[in-house]
């Protein structure tokens, strides 16, 4: 193989140690995990929102954004399982920073040391604010620091295919939600998501193992080729293939951004509320399709929009390094709303 060694990393458990998880945290984690089981099961009528900043940077403004989704939480907890994303790993479709786990200061030099302690002390900061967290299983040669910290974890649309991500997805007691695959199909994305609850013999931790299978894992639709797939037409195709392969649960959640959310060939972020909105709409008359979404996604953080990584320029106080977010105002506006509309 070809490399040139950096530095050796401490033992995983050296780091847990250091910036420890408390068992009230621990035990609240267990709680969140179950609520959201619930909901995919169809014991609890809420719907799950996965919301927050597209990548978790920088702290602070990561932090008060918590705070202000915590107390907002206390207002729409009985119609809405929120689930904070703290996406500390970044998929590129060509190069580019992958998120503050391996790179803590996008302007400095790549640090995976700095970037676990980063990530998890973060992560466990969010938790003790009382929101559950979520984050997208990138590089799974890392789970062993944060498995513990998320009630709800994402397999991107560039790894659903892959099947380590496959079998790790497979492994864990977390509800997980496999993406379609950037090409779009809905065939291939409910394969994931079969695959996943299936059971795996593999290797972990150098042992060889059989993964249980994971019965709540589901499909989240993210939108293919610049065009989006959250309209009927799409969830009866997705119904109709999870049928098919007798998926335990069937469950989807949509994600309002991504290319679900590209007008005229561009993102428009602003457009999220609008397609909560409209599935839900759409929903109305089919009870089959309305048991079978169970949530949506929202990429939302202090400020509108984004901006490029550029040290002379940078806001440091709440906007997007990433993707474009939806402004807390309109986040916070919108998921009152929602709770109305919900209640009614």
């Amino acid at each position: 193989m070809s490399f040139t060694i950096i530095k050796k990393l401490p033992p995983m458990e050296e780091i847990i140690q250091a910036i420890p998880l408390s068992q009230k945290n621990l035990s609240q984690i267990q709680t969140d995990r179950q609520e959201i089981k619930n909901i995919i099961e169809g014991k609890d009528p809420r719907l799950i929102l996965v919301i927050g900043p597209c990548s978790a940077w920088p702290k602070p403004a990561v932090l008060e954004y918590a705070k202000k989704l915590s107390q907002l939480n206390q207002k729409v907890k009985a119609q809405l399982k929120l689930i904070m994303r703290t996406y500390i790993q970044k998929p590129r479709t060509i190069k580019g920073w992958t998120g503050p786990v391996n790179q803590p200061d996008p302007f400095g030099s790549p640090d995976i040391e700095a970037g676990i302690r980063y990530a998890r002390e973060l992560m466990i900061n969010v938790i003790e604010l009382g929101l559950p967290i979520a984050d997208e299983a990138l590089f799974t040669h890392n789970a062993k620091g944060f498995m513990e910290l998320l009630s709800w974890v994402a397999i991107g649309a560039r790894s659903a295919e892959d099947q380590e991500h496959r079998i790790f997805a497979s492994a864990i007691d977390t509800p997980v939600g496999l993406k379609n695959p950037t090409h779009g199909s809905l065939t291939v994305g409910v394969h994931s998501v079969v695959a996943a609850q299936h059971p795996h013999v593999a290797v972990f931790d150098g042992y060889e193992v059989q993964t249980d299978g994971n019965p709540h894992a589901h499909l989240v639709l993210r939108g293919s080729n610049k065009m989006p797939n959250y309209s009927i037409t799409h969830l009866e195709e997705v119904q109709k293939h999870m049928a098919v392969h007798q998926v335990q649960h069937p469950a989807v959640i949509i994600d309002a951004s991504h290319d679900n959310c590209i007008v005229n060939g561009k993102k428009n972020h602003n457009q999220q509320p609008h397609i909560v909105l409209e599935v839900l709409n759409s929903l109305k008359n089919r009870p089959d399709l309305k048991n079978l979404v169970k949530g949506f996604m929202i990429e939302s953080f202090l400020k509108d929009g984004c901006q490029a990584i550029d040290k002379q320029t940078i806001d440091l106080q709440g906007l997007s390094i990433t993707d474009p977010c939806l402004g807390w105002e309109k986040t916070e506006a919108f998921l009152l709303q929602l709770k109305d509309i919900l209640n009614a």
